[in-house]
């Protein structure tokens, strides 16, 4: 399949570039060339910056198989098999801080990536700030939840930083690893599946890849809201409030989860193509663009889809930008790239790129599922300056 280069970086620290052909239908993804930052000064221990509520984080990981339907990437696989991570309030820390992801995850990340010139266990030294199994918090029916999906070849823990502070705030959050999409998920028994569906690009394959991750998601609903959930802090969950945020691909689904799944209340696409159109009969849920400046703002030839599907959101909505953000700045990885001595070329500084993706995106859940007026979303703000409002009738982001 002949691809085009589309603008942004779209994969672990900047590494991989999402590829799709003008009209968006056919997708892939490339390595492209990594190198260390001389001008940065590589940290010992990476880290995630602690989050802002009052409430400890516990954390932990579920095992998840849907036997109603097969792998979409495996046909030899009769079942969907998915890992899932839980973050949570927790009634006090626990006694083991939560591990971000493992020596081989980390391994398998950075050879997929084409990154070069850091030691291959990098990204498992990251320090988390989220607890191991500890005790959950809250009544019955009491908190909402937010499901996250990754980047295609990303793991859920690319999130963590956003989870971590959503949980801090007294969400329940689902972070879901779409099997065979990443370049490495580790299971209870030891396996560690790669990314097939790597090898498995037809032009019809970002539609395939969004309705897939739609089914995961439901699933996943299911397993945690169903009258037996899967989690013992299950019950602690209001099925009436459950919202979706995803960065790249996983922003994509978001809106394909909101056009299958009406449980899924309100989402956040984050710097992703949107690769299924939302139809002319439109959506009528709370939406949030949220993207690179350049690249997704209005009028940009680099992505055409969000002018394309901005009519088409009839209900709550807003076009944001980032100035001096890339691709992966709505992730961990623009702010661990810059621990760890590589450049991205983004112009975000230290942990900015995280603090502002928590903070509009929890002002965008505490408006749409705690029904909290939010200021921050109805104009620019001095504290955020780099966040720009984007208006596509005009073609101008301020």
């Amino acid at each position: 399949m002949q691809c085009i280069r589309r603008g942004g970086l779209v994969a672990l620290a900047g590494l991989l570039a999402l590829v799709a052909s003008t009209s968006g239908a056919s997708a892939a993804v490339t390595p492209a060339p990594a190198s260390a930052d001389r001008s940065a000064t590589p940290s010992s221990t990476p880290y995630l910056p602690k989050p802002t509520g009052p409430h400890p984080v516990g954390t932990t990981s579920l095992y998840l198989k849907d036997l109603s339907r097969p792998d979409p990437w495996v046909p030899g696989e009769k079942a969907r098999e998915l890992m899932v991570s839980l973050w949570y309030p927790a009634k006090s820390p626990g006694k083991r801080r939560a591990r971000y992801m493992t020596p081989k995850e980390s391994e398998l990340i950075l050879k997929g990536t084409g990154m070069t010139g850091v030691p291959s266990d990098a990204l498992s030294k990251t320090r988390t700030n989220a607890f191991s199994d500890a005790k959950p918090t809250g009544g019955r029916r009491d908190l909402p939840l937010v499901v996250l999906s990754p980047g295609f070849t990303w793991p859920r823990s690319s999130l963590t930083a956003l989870a971590e502070e959503l949980a801090s705030r007294g969400y329940v959050v689902a972070g879901i690893d779409h099997t065979y999409e990443t370049f490495a998920t580790t299971f209870p028994d030891g396996r560690v599946t790669i990314c097939a569906a790597c090898e498995l690009q037809t032009d019809d394959f970002g539609k395939k890849a969004v309705e897939s991750r739609a089914a995961d998601t439901s699933f996943v609903l299911d397993e945690l809201t169903g009258s037996h959930p899967k989690w013992r802090g299950g019950t602690l969950i209001d099925p009436s409030r459950i919202a979706m945020a995803g960065s790249s691909l996983g922003g994509a689904s978001a809106g394909e989860t909101m056009l299958k799944d009406s449980r899924v209340r309100a989402g956040i696409n984050m710097d992703g193509h949107m690769f299924a159109p939302i139809p002319t009969s439109g959506l009528a849920r709370p939406f949030l663009f949220l993207g690179v400046q350049g690249s997704h703002s209005p009028g940009s030839s680099e992505d055409t889809t969000w002018d394309r599907d901005w009519k088409h959101l009839t209900g709550w909505k807003r076009w944001l930008v980032v100035a001096g953000s890339v691709h992966a700045s709505f992730t961990d990885y623009d702010m661990l790239a810059k621990q760890i001595g590589v450049d991205l070329g983004g112009d975000l500084s230290g942990t900015r790129s995280v603090e502002i993706t928590r903070r509009y995106a929890r002002a965008f859940f505490d408006l749409h599922l705690r029904k909290k007026p939010q200021p921050l979303l109805e104009k620019p703000s001095a504290r955020y300056p780099e966040v720009k409002f984007c208006s596509p009738e005009t073609k101008t982001c301020e």
